[in-house]
């Protein structure tokens, strides 16, 4: 095969492709690199390094290819003048080759090869630090000895010089019999990945870490240190003595020496020394590193290691004088977490060696390391300043053991079958590493997995039970020494598994238009509103635990890591297969002073919750049936349920201690997850509710009515809400089908189009009977019609002309109408004929308007078929070419052809397709997804709510455009569409797919803010590979186009079926503006700035004092004038997102109200809109909240205010532009007359619009 090889412009390509990437990880990725001119050179060396000598590759041309007739072996020809044109090398080829098959695509490796030099830190700022590194080895090897004393008296000594010990629990008392020292150290190395070049960035300008093991010497230890904390308590003196001695060094250390200790556990504080910029040839700022000395044992030091086990328990306060240091004998608890902490001591020589081999053995290794920690710094799992995965901050070390499980293998253990997990081998990509690694974090389970990597001896240092007895989860290093995932809460591996996933998903499902890169490695996944379906900030300052022991805060550290242990157990116990993630997250560890000698805990937490969606919102958690034989397991239900536990009788016959959430609605049921957590915050930890912040209730409120009014409905007793709907039109639907022998056509079909029927109205739909339309006052009497269509049998009866079609319709309705107000006591029913705008007579615009008894209220519209096929036959004849023959009737206008008709066809065939065949399609599809995902109705009636609230919805966007977009987050590749979530065992859950509608709500405002319009979106959401059989998505002429958004499916290929009539250009970057301002103001909810429902002043004419939901409050400074109207006037206000009790309260005297029938569907403020929409529809655009919104905003055409010619049917009013003086040339220049404008609305609006406020520019 002949290929052509462009290599010079692929050298440019890589080098845009490189700084593209480079300029996208400096806005998104770790600090910005500063510029100055060694940047500048080092940049230029690394490219001279990095990439083909462009100079030679200039001069050779394009390689067009190997001509199957000449020899390969001879001498390529070429013109006079100019250099041969020579093949690509076979080391070349072999390069593309590799790229293709070892990587996921050729364009995603040269991304890769981009990425790796920007994450790392730069070989021109390498050497300050390496002659800090060799000043600091002489500071350290020359610090004097220090004479045993008593750890008390040391300590004072120290604090003298402004140094606290950081002595660990049980701290030293008066009564010790041992004593500390210090010694220059018999060893300074340079361990982790700095040495070997592993190096990785960190997120949020956090510095890099180098770390410094300076081994004490033996004989400052005994075989019994291991005991009460003697180890640490020595381990903190020296650590200590030498922060004074940097401290106060006269030896160029010109540095901030500060403690960090490791996930807050005293026991394992480091010193950080951070440079300070001088200038010197020691400063090394501009690496943006710190150092970090940690004192480590020798391999031969006298501290008994056996005695380190995960059983042993090396913690003996009450009983040390009465078992003499015996462990058999002692009857104290194990202390895994405390020997883990010590054990950490003497390994980091032995990673680096283990880090090293994998290094030297697999090629690809190091890259691949760079990648995973790129990876999972973007999702918490490593140092930054926002909330970090608790357990993740500072296992660098893990990552790499994690690799070198996939390279090398496992260790077998006695209890493991044969067939064992093998490694992947050494010869693999760094992709393909990277993707085996996800690929196993997806699928073992730490919970029931223990993992023992790999070892020399080829045997166990201790035994493996011990490890699963004591620990959640199991990863021993290579040196058999120390279980790697000690301290790591099952919750934070859940999150890891469930991110693996996610990603796997993005790399396995991504089409080739679709690069997976920068979501993979660039998009940072730490937000907490698209994480998470559930979020809880959690204060525990006030927190009691209810089974607190000394023995706990012993073996973790300190008292707030034994609690957080402990509540990580209680909400795995409480909330059981509810949940597929219970993840803790808090602040990171920060550097302190050296005078403060323990860390200070954050008071505040988040818990994020990933719903399992089958079993999260389940009522009722069995616990032991009656007769359960073991009274103790009966007493451990009630005791962690507390009062909440009762023993039930079920309707099979079974008595079990049970668990029953109440709830009275849907809403609250989705509520259950945090529910639970609130009790057993309550419960074992004391936390009362003013503790536990959740929003699920504060997004609620939003889709409800206000109380005033839904208290009507509940003591009233009448069906409400969707069931109230479906079962109303179920009744119709009856009742129609009933009248079969009265009409002549039997009624084939009744499909509902309306929004109300899926689930996916804003508020739920309530009827409106006689007997609460007496009692409401005039600002809620707004009846929502629901829409459906009518589909009679196939009959030649039909006439064969559009105008007698729309006749027919008139007819059968009149008909259905006076049977059904015969055969129903208390229904009405009217012909609705049209609209008063449209005026075409092929129009399909007649409806049949019925109100049951009930008060519910349906539009009816019929479909018949031959309609489309007559709209066809008119638009297809005006399209045809005329013959020769024919044009002298053409000039002469006899040609047949009416324009006027064919405009009027096209939009009753747009009309025809969107209500008769993509509407009942896209309803059932809607639907079907309102049932397979329970978070999918409210997440979509929470878009339109934000959409309606910023005044969008439906005057701009439709709601069927809302509702594919947010479908797009549910259906991912219509794999799963159709697919009974409960039935369905084989069902695959998409880890991206959210569980509750407040996780939807902020991944479609996620998304909204940074979509491309121009590129479109497709939604799958008829299933993959759907096609369509009745030509629907035959694209057709459209009578209007002025929409951007392009949202296509399988059935409209084209995408305007729902966008054609907008949002036009600046509605859609509208739309993008608010939902990048909202998206910061979700950010809050990490700061715990992030409130749903506040108390604001909103500034209209007047200072107005309002009770409103400030994501959803809608800013008016950029309109050029706002029309206010009489809300008293509104029937639909009481749906206001703003609403004002008091204007929903009746006058005092009812009576004296005029007491009006029910109208459905009438909103005097929608018809005013649409009228001014469609009158002033070149003079301004205008905004509006169709949910009882009392304002318009309107922006006039800027293009208007400039002065232009005067002509007729300028679309404007116009006013003449005024002479500068009488002498000047009247030029006929005219400019939008405003005042004009404002006063026809005015009068337009008559008694409906209160005032008009002018916003003037400044």
């Amino acid at each position: 095969m002949a290929l052509n090889l462009k290599r010079k412009r692929a050298t440019e390509d890589s080098s845009r492709k490189s700084r593209k990437v480079r300029g996208e990880l400096n806005g998104s990725y770790g600090a910005p690199h500063r510029s100055d001119e060694n940047d500048a050179l080092s940049e230029e060396d690394e490219d001279e390094r990095g990439s083909v000598d462009v100079e030679q590759e200039e001069g050779e041309g394009e390689w067009e290819g190997l001509d199957d007739k000449s020899n390969v072996n001879a001498t390529v020809s070429h013109e006079p003048g100019t250099k041969p044109k020579k093949p690509p090398t076979g080391e070349e080829l072999r390069v593309i080759q590799d790229a293709t098959n070892l990587y996921r695509s050729s364009s995603f490796k040269l991304q890769i090869d981009a990425l790796l030099p920007n994450v790392r830190p730069k070989d021109s700022r390498i050497p300050p630090l390496e002659r800090f590194l060799l000043s600091l080895h002489t500071v350290l090897m020359g610090l004097p000895s220090f004479e045993p004393r008593h750890p008390l008296e040391a300590s004072r000594l120290l604090l003298k010089k402004g140094v606290a010990v950081p002595y660990s629990a049980p701290l030293p008392t008066e009564e010790t019999n041992w004593k500390v020292a210090f010694e220059k150290p018999s060893d300074i190395t340079v361990v982790g990945s700095w040495p070997l070049k592993t190096s990785v960035k960190a997120k949020d300008e956090i510095r890099l870490g180098v770390d410094v093991a300076v081994e004490m010497p033996n004989d400052l230890f005994q075989e019994k240190d291991y005991l009460n904390g003697r180890f640490f308590h020595k381990r903190a003196f020296y650590l200590a003595t030498i922060a004074a001695a940097v401290k106060s060094s006269k030896g160029g250390l010109n540095v901030d020496v500060q403690y960090e200790s490791q996930s807050d556990d005293p026991r394992l504080t480091k010193l950080v020394l951070t440079p300070k910029k001088d200038n010197s040839p020691y400063d090394f700022t501009k690496l943006h590193a710190q150092v970090c000395i940690i004192p480590v044992l020798s391999s031969q030091s006298p501290v008994s290691i056996h005695k380190l086990s995960p059983s042993h328990s090396n913690i003996r306060i009450n009983t040390i004088n009465t078992t003499q240091n015996d462990p058999t004998k002692s009857p104290h608890l194990a202390t895994p977490f405390y020997n883990t902490a010590l054990l950490l001591a003497l390994t980091p020589k032995a990673q680096l060696l283990a880090t090293h081999a994998l290094k030297e053995n697999s090629p690809a290794f190091t890259d691949a390391l760079t990648l995973l920690r790129v990876w999972a710094n973007q999702r918490g799992y490593g140092p930054g300043s926002r909330l970090c995965v608790r357990g993740f901050a500072d296992r660098g070390t893990w990552w790499s053991a994690l690799l070198g499980l996939l390279i090398i293998g496992e260790e077998r253990t006695s209890a493991s079958k044969a067939s064992k997990r093998k490694p992947l081998g050494r010869g693999l990509s760094s992709y393909q590493l990277f993707r085996g690694t996800l690929d196993f974090l997806s699928k073992h389970d730490f919970e029931k997995d223990p993992v023992f990597l790999k070892t020399k001896e080829g045997a166990h240092r201790f035994p493996p039970e011990e490890y699963q007895q004591h620990h959640e989860a199991v990863f021993v290093d290579s040196s058999s020494t120390v279980n790697l995932l000690a301290g790591v809460p099952l919750g934070s591996l859940q999150l890891l598994r469930h991110d693996a996933l996610k990603t796997l998903e993005v790399l396995d499902h991504s089409s080739i238009s679709v690069d997976p890169f920068t979501d993979v490695f660039l998009t940072d996944h730490r937000d907490l509103p698209t994480r998470f379906d559930t979020v809880m900030s959690v204060d525990l300052s006030s927190a009691k635990p209810l089974n607190s022991s000394l023995h706990s805060s012993l073996d973790f550290g300190s008292p707030a890591n034994a609690l957080m242990a402990s509540l990580s157990s209680v909400l795995h116990r409480g909330l059981g297969d509810r949940t597929k993630v219970i993840a803790i997250l808090n602040e990171p560890s920060l550097p302190r002073a050296l005078s403060q000698a323990h860390p200070s805990n954050a008071s505040t937490i988040y818990i994020g919750l990933i719903h399992n969606p089958s079993t999260a919102f389940r009522l009722v958690d069995h616990g032991p049936t009656a007769d359960e034989e073991d009274a103790s397991t009966i007493q451990r239900f009630r005791d962690f349920w507390g009062d909440k536990a009762e023993l039930r009788r079920f309707k099979d016959g079974r008595i079990i201690e049970s668990v029953v959430w109440d709830v009275k609605t849907a809403d609250q049921r989705a509520h259950i997850p945090g529910m639970i957590v609130r009790h057993v915050l309550q419960r074992h930890f004391g936390l009362g509710s003013d503790a536990v912040q959740t929003w699920q209730t504060s997004f609620d409120s939003l889709l409800r009515l206000p109380e005033v009014i839904s208290t009507k409905y509940i003591s009233a007793g009448i069906l409400t809400g969707f069931k109230g709907a479906i079962t109303a039109y179920d009744t119709l639907v009856k009742q129609i089908k009933g009248l079969d022998n009265a009409l002549p056509l039997s009624v084939l079909n009744v499909s509902p189009i309306s929004e109300q029927l899926r689930y996916t109205s804003v508020h739920s739909p309530v009827p409106l009977p006689t007997s609460l339309s007496s009692i409401f006052p005039a600002t809620a009497q707004y009846l929502s019609p629901i829409h459906i269509i009518l589909e009679f049998e196939n009959s030649s009866r039909w006439p064969d002309d559009l105008k007698a079609i729309q006749k027919t319709k008139l007819a059968f309705f009149e008909r259905i109408a006076s049977e059904l107000i015969s055969s129903n006591t208390g229904l009405r029913a009217a012909v609705v004929v049209g609209d008063g705008i449209h005026t075409s007579e092929i129009l399909d615009q007649a409806t049949l308007e019925v109100v049951t008894p009930e008060g519910w209220a349906f539009l009816i519209s019929i479909w018949n078929e031959r309609e489309a096929i007559l709209l066809d036959r008119i638009i297809e004849d005006y399209d045809k070419p005329i013959p020769p023959a024919l044009r002298a009737l053409q000039e002469a206008g006899q040609n047949g052809k009416d324009p006027k008709q064919y405009r009027e066809a096209l939009e009753a065939k747009e009309v025809y397709t969107r209500r008769f065949i993509h509407s009942p399609r896209h309803h059932r599809a809607v639907s079907s997804l309102c049932h397979q995902y329970s978070a999918f109705g409210g997440t979509v009636r929470l878009v339109k709510r934000w959409l309606a609230a910023h005044w969008l919805l439906h005057g701009h966007i439709s709601e069927e455009a809302v509702e594919l977009i947010c479908a797009s987050f549910f259906v991912g590749d219509g794999m799963n569409i159709g697919l009974d979530i409960d039935g369905d065992a084989n069902r695959d859950d998409s880890a991206s797919v959210p569980g509750s509608k407040e996780r939807g709500f902020s991944i479609v405002i996620a998304f909204l803010k940074d979509w491309k319009w121009e590129e479109g979106l497709f939604v799958p959401l008829y299933g993959p590979n759907k096609v369509s059989e009745d030509g629907s998505s035959k694209v057709t002429p459209r009578a209007t186009s002025g929409g951007v958004w392009s949202i296509t499916t399988d059935f409209d290929k084209e995408g305007r079926m729902w966008t054609s009539n907008g949002p036009d250009l600046v509605v859609a970057h509208r739309v993008r503006a608010l939902a990048q301002a909202t998206w910061q103001y979700l950010q809050g909810m990490e700061q715990g700035k992030f409130n749903v429902q506040v108390t604001q002043r909103l500034l209209f004419s007047v200072l107005v004092h309002r009770v409103s939901q400030a994501m959803f409050v809608h800013p008016t400074s950029d309109y050029d004038f706002i029309v206010r109207l009489d809300a008293t006037q509104l029937p639909r206000y009481f749906h206001n997102v703003a609403v004002d009790l008091d204007l929903l309260s009746r006058g005092k005297y009812a009576n004296l109200q005029d007491n009006q029938s029910v109208r459905p569907g009438f909103d005097p403020a929608g018809l005013l809109f649409h009228d001014l929409q469609r009158i002033y529809g070149h003079t301004f655009k205008i905004f509006y909240d169709t949910f009882g919104g009392d304002r318009f905003g309107v922006v006039w055409d800027p293009s208007l205010k400039e002065s232009r010619p005067f002509r007729v049917l300028g679309e404007f009013s116009s006013l003449p532009v005024k002479k500068e003086n009488e002498k000047a040339k009247d030029k006929g220049l005219v400019v939008l007359n405003e005042g004009a404008v404002l006063s026809e609305i005015e009068r337009l609006g008559s008694s409906l619009v209160q005032e008009i406020t002018v916003h003037i520019s400044s």
